[in-house]
C-alpha cells in the first residue's frame, strides 16, 4: 500500500511542479493532494521532520492558492521578484539554527531517522515554499540545494518513487530559475 501512495503522490507532485513553473493557479491543487498523501507515507516510516513539511505543504498550498488567485498570478498582475543579498544572509542564519535546533529535538527526543539531514530539508523547505509562494526568484536556488540533500535521504530510507521525484525536482529547480529569471526581465 506504501508503495502505491508513493507512486500516487509522486504523480500529483509532478504536475504541481510543471503547473508551477507554467505559473498556473491549479498547481496549488495538485500540490495540497501530494502533499495531503506525503503526510502519511512519511510518519509510516519514521521521517517526523519530513511528515511535518508536508503538513505544511498542506498549509502553504492554501496559502499559495489564495495568494495567486487574490494577486491575479494568471493575469500577469503578481510579478516575480527576488530577494536582496541581505535578506538572504539572515534567510540562511535563520534557517541553520531552526534545522539544528528541530535535528536536535528529533534527535533527543524520538526514533526519528536522520534527524539533522531530515530538519534541514524541512526547514530549508518551508523557508523556499514561502518564497515560491510570494513568487521571489531565487526560491528555486534554494530548491537545487534542498533537492541535493534530499536526495540523499530518500535514497538511504530506499523511498524509489520520491528519490525519482526529487530527481525531477533537482532538474526542474534549474528550469524554473531560467523561466522565471526570464519572465522577471520582460516584466521590466
Amino acid at each position: 500500500m506504501i508503495d502505491n501512495l508513493e507512486l500516487i503522490a509522486v504523480i500529483l507532485g509532478l504536475i504541481y511542479l510543471i503547473l508551477l513553473i507554467k505559473e498556473k493557479i491549479a498547481c496549488w491543487i495538485f500540490g495540497i493532494l501530494s502533499s495531503a498523501l506525503s503526510i502519511y507515507l512519511f510518519y509510516s516510516i519514521q521521517l517526523y521532520s519530513e511528515a511535518i513539511l508536508y503538513f505544511y505543504y498542506v498549509i502553504i498550498g492554501i496559502y499559495g492558492y489564495w495568494l495567486w488567485k487574490t494577486q491575479g498570478v494568471e493575469k500577469k498582475t503578481f510579478l516575480i521578484t527576488d530577494f536582496k543579498f541581505q535578506s538572504h544572509i539572515i534567510t540562511i542564519l535563520i534557517g541553520i539554527v531552526l534545522s539544528l535546533t528541530l535535528g536536535y529535538t528529533f534527535h533527543s527526543l524520538t526514533d526519528a531517522s536522520s534527524p539533522y539531514l531530515d530538519s534541514f530539508t524541512t526547514i530549508f523547505s518551508f523557508i523556499a515554499s514561502y518564497l515560491q509562494a510570494k513568487k521571489i526568484l531565487s526560491s528555486f536556488v534554494y530548491w537545487i540545494v534542498i533537492n541535493a540533500a534530499t536526495l540523499y535521504l530518500y535514497i538511504h530510507k530506499e523511498l524509489e518513487f520520491y528519490f525519482f521525484l526529487t530527481v525531477v525536482y533537482f532538474i526542474f529547480s534549474f528550469v524554473g530559475f531560467i523561466t522565471w529569471r526570464r519572465k522577471m526581465a520582460l516584466q521590466r
